[in-house]
């Protein structure tokens, strides 16, 4: 799975039965028709010794033979310190933090009657401006009021009504108060299901801790992504995030200790592209998103604000990662004209690394035979 991920870390799957069917067409026996799924699944002890016999061995006859097709192509692609000295070390590192797990204070969560609270309030102000009591959950019932009742713009019909998914609901947000407020409804509605309600429910009884997978073959980008339960998206820019993260805590005698990398990808693209200006400012240990905002908005590092800084930091990594002008607009909230200016105006300030975009492009065609 891991050789797989660094040979093609686009690839969405990288599980033995996909690999199998793959590399060599074959259709390897899942652990579903093992042991079953739903409601019909029984743990695996209880699997007929026979077909627990055939299950097991595949998986290691597979594996064994996918180990010596992929490990080779490791190796030609210059990939193997990266493969032996970071990739597999790490698998003990993650299932060592799987084992552990995380404490969780319950009782901190159950009382957590605020959201309750907050979306009564906002529930209150999303029928004042539809001017009558209906389900904020349907979207039936909310597509019917947005565009049949109110007529605001964009309804597109689905086979079961109007879409009001999220990308509908942000566009119109800009504009009109209640899908902001239906959006804002929603947030909390999430983080009150996913998070409040659930977690408690997944602390392991003979542990007292949640346990959560993390996810080494996943992201695109390198980064790990935690699921079941998802631990990753908790927000920290919102008071409610806030308040369900301070349920996580330490062990006795222990603490929690939190570290980051200081814009560790930007520092990447001024070594990489030498960006004369991008290594001043880190040599000089300046803010780099208040110092791209200051060029962007034309005015001083002194007189950028919180928005414009992050307003700036969307842009830093944005263009990192190839982001048009129509992406950044629909990030940020513009016009695509305005998202083009921050862009011009960003390459006007950086202009190696502009430089060394176009030179990695033009290096991509050169190569692409």
């Amino acid at each position: 799975m891991v050789a797989s991920y660094i040979l093609n870390p686009s690839k969405h799957r990288h599980s033995l039965e996909e690999l199998a069917r793959e590399h060599l067409d074959r259709q390897a026996l899942t652990y579903a028709q093992v042991a079953g799924s739903g409601v019909k699944e029984v743990p695996f002890n209880q699997v007929d010794v026979g077909q627990a016999c055939r299950y097991s061995a595949e998986d290691a006859d597979l594996t064994l033979i996918l180990a010596k097709l992929l490990l080779p192509k490791i190796t030609e692609d210059g990939f193997e310190d990266l493969f032996s000295q970071i990739e597999m070390p790490l698998i003990e590192v993650l299932a060592q933090m799987e084992m552990n797990g995380v404490r969780l204070d319950c009782p901190s969560l159950r009382g957590c009657p605020e959201f309750d609270e907050q979306m009564k309030g906002i529930s209150a102000e999303v029928y004042e401006l539809a001017g009558e009591e209906f389900n904020i959950n349907s979207p039936q019932q909310l597509g019917r009021i947005l565009f049949e009742k109110l007529k605001l713009p964009g309804g597109k019909r689905t086979k079961t009504g109007y879409s009001t998914d999220i990308e509908v609901l942000t566009a119109l947000s800009a504009e009109f108060p209640l899908p902001a407020k239906v959006l804002e409804y929603r947030s909390l509605a999430k983080l009150k299901s996913t998070y409040v309600d659930a977690l408690p429910s997944l602390v392991n009884p003979k542990t007292g801790r949640v346990h959560s997978s993390f996810n080494q073959t996943v992201t695109a980008t390198g980064r790990l992504s935690s699921s079941d339960p998802n631990l990753q998206n908790i927000p920290i820019r919102s008071a409610e995030g806030r308040r369900i993260r301070e349920a996580f805590i330490p062990g006795e005698g222990l603490f929690i200790l939190s570290a980051d990398y200081s814009q560790i990808e930007l520092r990447i693209l001024a070594h990489l592209s030498c960006d004369s200006s991008l290594i001043e400012t880190f040599q000089r240990d300046e803010d780099v998103h208040a110092a791209t905002a200051a060029e962007i908005f034309h005015m001083t590092p002194a007189q950028v604000t919180a928005d414009m800084r992050r307003l700036a930091k969307v842009i830093n990594f944005g263009i990192i990662y190839g982001m048009s002008a129509f992406g950044l607009a629909k990030e940020l909230a513009v016009s695509p004209a305005v998202a083009q200016a921050y862009i011009a105006n960003y390459f006007q300030k950086y202009r190696g690394v502009r430089e060394y975009i176009d030179l990695s492009l033009e290096l991509a065609r050169e190569r692409d035979t």
